[in-house]
């Protein structure tokens, strides 16, 4: 049996080699980095989380607990090294981006089954089975390679932006506690509280800040899932209260009430010396960045170690050009996972990674198809993206949408939720996965 290529070390990518390899079968893993740099990667390391450090919540009375408690199921590599490298973050599954990722690489490139090759790929290799998971941030010449696959289609764009960073040290904690929502988890948000009469003069300023340049950048086609937040402020004035801004369930130790307005930061590294901006995916000009967050009072101060960026993000039209085990259809050798499939976020991409894998590995023994099922969240998620039916396609989280109700009464949405992923673990459970 010839060598599965697999084209791209993100998430989607590393997971399907993985899956490949602990299944025996040969794979080689062909990635542009550290040769060529994309405008949103840093480091060598593949697996490299580039907007946020966080995986999302961990409960599964959440549809991504769910999706993620799934993927553990299938020996996911992805969350193995999710779970040994976590920070803290509340009910939310948080890791240390370098340990994270350096932990992905060494597994990748100590497994025996697995052969990597740096270098820019231009082209799909002619024959053979070949996963494409080059990220929403495939290269032009790649790209172009791609859209000759599908004459008359054409790919879909949005754009994705990443929140800043600011060093803990430089965060005035005199005006900010540390809690999580409700109490909930363990308080390891940092919450910026805002006036009523400080809300309105960073509203202001937010709406009328000047932006970066990005070409054909238009407000109705920003990805509702990642929408920078000078968008969202132009959308209302109250908009960013009941968004990333929301003070339910906060309330101020030194007054017992819930502001007006409240700014959470995240850790972002296992030290905690670095913290995320939630919710503050931004495409603002770096110097307006700094003058208008430092209007939040406890960032007054605050120093950036890396400002919000902006950029495009290519994704197919899926569900008219793959197959629910991601595959082309009518070119069932050639695979794609991860975002450039339309499955929006770190843990959809990894399962996407995981299926098609899964998948493609049981096609070459010769079995029949495992055939995540609708109630499942990986067979939702893929699913979906394949239904010739969707129309107006745009990029999709899991959520509980996607997965069919129960059929009887549960009271009370968190316990439906839980009756939900209960059904889908032991659905997952009763496939023959190994």
């Amino acid at each position: 049996m010839d060598k599965v290529i697999v084209i791209g070390a993100g998430l989607a990518g590393s997971e399907a080699v993985w899956q490949l390899a602990r299944r025996g079968i040969a794979v080689e893993l062909r990635e542009m980095k550290p040769g060529k740099m994309t405008p949103a990667h840093h480091t060598e390391h593949f697996g490299e989380l580039v907007c946020s450090n966080s995986l999302r919540s961990d409960q599964l009375e959440n549809a991504v607990g769910l999706l993620k408690e799934e993927l553990r199921r299938c020996g996911s590599l992805i969350m193995a090294c999710a779970d040994a490298h976590r920070v803290e973050a509340g009910g939310a599954l948080a890791v240390d981006r370098h340990a994270f990722a350096a932990a992905v690489t060494e597994k990748i490139r100590s497994h025996p089954g697995i052969t990597v090759v740096e270098g820019e790929v231009t082209q799909i290799p002619p024959e053979g089975e070949v996963i494409v998971a080059t990220g929403p941030l495939t290269s032009e010449a790649l790209s172009e390679e791609i859209a000759k696959l599908f004459p008359g289609s054409e790919y879909l764009n949005f754009f994705d932006a990443a929140a800043p960073l600011v060093a803990f040290d430089s965060i005035d904690m005199d005006r900010a506690w540390f809690a999580s929502r409700y109490d909930r988890g363990t308080p390891d948000y940092i919450n910026c509280p805002l006036t009523q009469e400080e809300y309105d003069a960073f509203w202001t300023e937010l709406t009328q800040a000047q932006e970066a340049e990005v070409h054909g950048f238009e407000d109705a086609g920003v990805f509702e899932g990642c929408m920078p937040v000078e968008v969202m402020a132009r959308r209302g004035h109250d908009t960013l209260c009941y968004g990333p801004l929301k003070p339910v369930g906060l309330r101020d130790p030194k007054t017992g009430k819930e502001p007006f307005a409240v700014v959470q930061l995240r850790k972002d590294n296992a030290q905690g010396t670095i913290y995320n901006m939630v919710g503050f995916q931004t495409h603002l000009r770096f110097p307006e960045q700094k003058r208008v967050f430092s209007m939040i009072p406890a960032l007054e101060h605050a120093e950036y170690l890396r400002y919000g960026v902006m950029h495009r993000n290519t994704f197919l039209d899926s569900p008219r050009l793959l197959d629910r085990y991601y595959r082309v259809r009518g070119q069932e050798r050639i695979v794609f996972a991860g975002q450039i499939t339309g499955v929006e976020g770190y843990v959809e991409s990894a399962a996407s990674g995981c299926l098609a894998a899964i998948e493609l590995a049981r096609r070459l023994e010769g079995r029949a198809p495992a055939d995540f099922p609708r109630e499942t969240a990986m067979g939702a998620l893929a699913l979906y993206i394949s239904d010739p039916s969707v129309v107006n396609f745009q990029p999709m989280n899991i959520n509980f949408g996607l997965i069919p109700q129960l059929g009887y009464r549960v009271k009370g949405k968190r316990n439906k939720n839980a009756e939900i992923s209960k059904r889908a673990l032991a659905a997952l459970d009763g496939l023959e996965l190994e």
